[in-house]
């Protein structure tokens, strides 16, 4: 079984046991799960269930490997560069994003 979900406007194909990293989102600190919603598609192999964009009543239940706190991880550094030619001009700055690393746990349809 496998479901489509969106999270931080990205979409995810998860089946259970995957380890994923989503955007970062408010979670109290002593949550050990989080059910993410927005579900577009489930299929079992057989029956299939398309969304509107959404389906209803349908979630995915993931869990955190140790505390919410913990589960914070950095992604790759990257470095954004601004570049005008003829001008003598360069700017490099850094950015690392944090994401929320998870484990899907159940997929209820």
């Amino acid at each position: 079984m496998y479901a489509v979900i969106e999270q931080g406007g990205k979409q995810y194909k998860v089946t259970n046991g995957d380890c994923l990293n989503i955007e970062l989102v408010d979670v109290s600190d002593d949550a050990e799960t989080i059910e993410l919603d927005k579900v577009l598609f489930i299929s079992d192999g057989e029956n299939v269930k398309i969304g509107d964009p959404y389906l209803k009543g349908a979630k995915v239940i993931a869990s955190f490997k140790t505390t919410a706190e913990e589960a914070v991880v950095k992604g790759k550094k990257l470095y954004p560069m601004h570049f005008r030619r003829r001008k003598n001009s360069k700017r490099r700055i850094g950015h690392r994003q944090k994401y929320l690393q998870v484990t899907i746990d159940k997929i209820e349809a």
